[in-house]
């Protein structure tokens, strides 16, 4: 797999994430700890994109 099909591959789970962390805010019930972990999940996912944008451009 080339870095930049990796860097895509990445960013849609990142937007995956996104989309998750909104549903769970739109429902009272929702679990901080979920919310919490999503969120350092997206953050992973971003600092390695900026890795591989690094290293490929």
């Amino acid at each position: 797999m080339t870095i930049e099909a990796r860097i895509r591959e990445l960013g849609n789970r990142h937007r995956q994430l996104d989309d998750q962390l909104h549903e769970a805010r739109l429902h009272p019930s929702v679990d901080s700890l979920q919310v919490r972990e999503l969120k350092q999940r997206k953050l992973r996912l971003k600092e390695e994109i900026a890795s591989l944008e690094q290293r490929a451009y």
